[in-house]
Protein backbone atom coordinates (compact mmCIF):
# COMPACT_ATOMS: atom_id res chain seq x y z
CA UNK A 1 0.00 0.00 0.00
CA UNK A 2 1.20 3.51 -0.79
CA UNK A 3 0.89 5.84 2.19
CA UNK A 4 1.65 9.42 3.12
CA UNK A 5 2.01 9.75 6.89
CA UNK A 6 1.60 13.25 8.29
CA UNK A 7 3.89 14.76 10.88
CA UNK A 8 1.54 13.84 13.76
CA UNK A 9 2.01 10.11 13.14
CA UNK A 10 5.73 9.81 12.42
CA UNK A 11 6.28 7.05 14.97
CA UNK A 12 4.62 4.45 12.73
CA UNK A 13 6.67 5.22 9.60
CA UNK A 14 9.53 2.74 10.09
CA UNK A 15 7.08 -0.02 11.05
CA UNK A 16 5.09 0.54 7.87
CA UNK A 17 8.23 0.50 5.75
CA UNK A 18 9.40 -2.72 7.42
CA UNK A 19 6.05 -4.24 6.40
CA UNK A 20 6.76 -3.23 2.77
CA UNK A 21 4.34 -0.33 2.63
CA UNK A 22 5.66 2.42 0.36
CA UNK A 23 5.51 5.14 3.02
CA UNK A 24 6.31 8.79 2.50
CA UNK A 25 6.69 10.79 5.71
CA UNK A 26 5.48 14.37 5.39
CA UNK A 27 8.22 15.54 7.77
CA UNK A 28 10.92 14.21 5.44
CA UNK A 29 9.46 16.14 2.53
CA UNK A 30 8.62 19.40 4.31
CA UNK A 31 4.90 18.81 3.79
CA UNK A 32 3.59 20.65 6.81
CA UNK A 33 0.79 22.49 4.99
CA UNK A 34 -2.31 20.37 4.41
CA UNK A 35 -2.61 21.53 0.79
CA UNK A 36 0.95 20.34 0.06
CA UNK A 37 0.33 16.93 1.64
CA UNK A 38 -2.96 16.57 -0.22
CA UNK A 39 -1.32 17.43 -3.54
CA UNK A 40 1.46 14.86 -3.07
CA UNK A 41 -1.00 12.19 -1.92
CA UNK A 42 -3.25 12.87 -4.91
CA UNK A 43 -0.40 13.02 -7.46
CA UNK A 44 1.19 9.78 -6.19
CA UNK A 45 -2.02 7.86 -5.35
CA UNK A 46 -1.28 7.64 -1.64
CA UNK A 47 -3.59 7.14 1.31
CA UNK A 48 -3.02 9.78 3.98
CA UNK A 49 -2.49 8.56 7.55
CA UNK A 50 -3.23 11.39 9.95
CA UNK A 51 -4.66 12.47 13.30
CA UNK A 52 -6.00 15.66 11.66
CA UNK A 53 -9.74 15.23 11.06
CA UNK A 54 -9.87 18.15 8.61
CA UNK A 55 -7.01 16.75 6.54
CA UNK A 56 -8.55 13.26 6.54
CA UNK A 57 -11.89 14.66 5.37
CA UNK A 58 -10.26 16.52 2.48
CA UNK A 59 -8.13 13.59 1.26
CA UNK A 60 -9.15 11.28 -1.59
CA UNK A 61 -8.33 8.38 0.73
CA UNK A 62 -7.31 8.55 4.36
CA UNK A 63 -6.99 6.72 7.64
CA UNK A 64 -7.83 8.89 10.63
CA UNK A 65 -5.98 7.84 13.77
CA UNK A 66 -7.22 8.86 17.21
CA UNK A 67 -4.32 7.90 19.46
CA UNK A 68 -0.98 9.59 20.06
CA UNK A 69 0.63 6.34 21.21
CA UNK A 70 2.55 4.45 18.50
CA UNK A 71 1.35 0.98 19.52
CA UNK A 72 -2.25 2.20 19.64
CA UNK A 73 -1.79 3.82 16.21
CA UNK A 74 -0.49 0.52 14.85
CA UNK A 75 -3.55 -1.19 16.34
CA UNK A 76 -5.82 1.34 14.63
CA UNK A 77 -4.06 0.71 11.31
CA UNK A 78 -4.41 -3.06 11.70
CA UNK A 79 -8.08 -2.62 12.62
CA UNK A 80 -8.79 -0.91 9.29
CA UNK A 81 -7.12 -3.82 7.49
CA UNK A 82 -3.57 -2.65 6.92
CA UNK A 83 -1.26 -5.68 6.85
CA UNK A 84 1.33 -5.31 9.61
CA UNK A 85 3.39 -8.39 8.84
CA UNK A 86 7.14 -7.89 8.60
CA UNK A 87 8.39 -8.37 5.07
CA UNK A 88 10.44 -11.45 4.26
CA UNK A 89 12.37 -9.32 1.77
CA UNK A 90 12.19 -5.62 2.76
CA UNK A 91 11.88 -3.26 -0.19
CA UNK A 92 11.92 0.18 1.45
CA UNK A 93 14.54 1.99 3.47
CA UNK A 94 13.46 2.59 7.06
CA UNK A 95 15.17 5.97 7.02
CA UNK A 96 14.16 7.52 3.67
CA UNK A 97 11.79 5.08 1.89
CA UNK A 98 14.32 4.56 -0.92
CA UNK A 99 14.72 1.18 -2.61
CA UNK A 100 16.82 -1.46 -0.88
CA UNK A 101 19.20 -3.83 -2.58
CA UNK A 102 21.00 -6.86 -1.22
CA UNK A 103 24.70 -6.49 -0.43
CA UNK A 104 26.76 -9.27 -1.99
CA UNK A 105 28.88 -11.53 0.21
CA UNK A 106 32.13 -10.13 -1.21
CA UNK A 107 31.15 -6.50 -0.58
CA UNK A 108 32.55 -4.49 2.28
CA UNK A 109 30.22 -2.83 4.74
CA UNK A 110 30.69 0.09 7.14
CA UNK A 111 31.98 -0.67 10.62
CA UNK A 112 28.48 -0.51 12.16
CA UNK A 113 27.05 -3.13 9.76
CA UNK A 114 27.67 -6.88 9.99
CA UNK A 115 29.65 -8.94 7.52
CA UNK A 116 27.36 -9.86 4.58
CA UNK A 117 28.68 -13.45 4.68
CA UNK A 118 27.12 -13.79 8.15
CA UNK A 119 23.90 -11.76 7.74
CA UNK A 120 21.55 -10.81 4.94
CA UNK A 121 22.54 -7.15 4.56
CA UNK A 122 20.76 -4.60 2.40
CA UNK A 123 21.68 -1.04 1.49
CA UNK A 124 19.45 1.85 0.47
CA UNK A 125 20.23 3.04 -3.04
CA UNK A 126 19.14 6.57 -2.11
CA UNK A 127 20.69 7.34 1.28
CA UNK A 128 23.27 4.56 1.67
CA UNK A 129 21.94 3.29 5.03
CA UNK A 130 22.59 -0.43 5.71
CA UNK A 131 19.95 -2.78 7.15
CA UNK A 132 19.93 -6.32 8.52
CA UNK A 133 17.77 -8.41 10.79
CA UNK A 134 19.29 -7.86 14.20
CA UNK A 135 17.75 -7.66 17.66
CA UNK A 136 15.73 -4.61 16.60
CA UNK A 137 13.98 -6.71 13.95
CA UNK A 138 12.95 -9.26 16.60
CA UNK A 139 11.56 -6.54 18.90
CA UNK A 140 9.55 -5.07 16.02
CA UNK A 141 8.27 -8.55 15.09
CA UNK A 142 7.12 -9.12 18.67
CA UNK A 143 5.42 -5.73 18.85
CA UNK A 144 3.60 -6.22 15.55
CA UNK A 145 2.57 -9.74 16.53
CA UNK A 146 1.09 -8.39 19.78
CA UNK A 147 -0.79 -5.73 17.81
CA UNK A 148 -2.22 -8.30 15.38
CA UNK A 149 -3.18 -10.61 18.27
CA UNK A 150 -4.99 -7.75 20.04
CA UNK A 151 -6.90 -6.89 16.86
CA UNK A 152 -7.81 -10.55 16.30
CA UNK A 153 -9.01 -10.88 19.89
CA UNK A 154 -11.05 -7.68 19.61
CA UNK A 155 -12.67 -8.91 16.39
CA UNK A 156 -13.43 -12.31 17.96
CA UNK A 157 -15.16 -10.64 20.91
CA UNK A 158 -17.28 -8.38 18.73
Amino acid sequence: MKLLVDVMCGGVVSYLRMCNHDTVFAGDRGLEADDDALAVAHDTNRTIVTRDRSLANRADESVLLESRDVEDQLTELATVGLDLTLAEEPEFCGRCNGPLERVGPAASTPEYAPNPTEFDVQVCRDCGQYFWRGSHWERVAERLSAVRDAVDERETNT
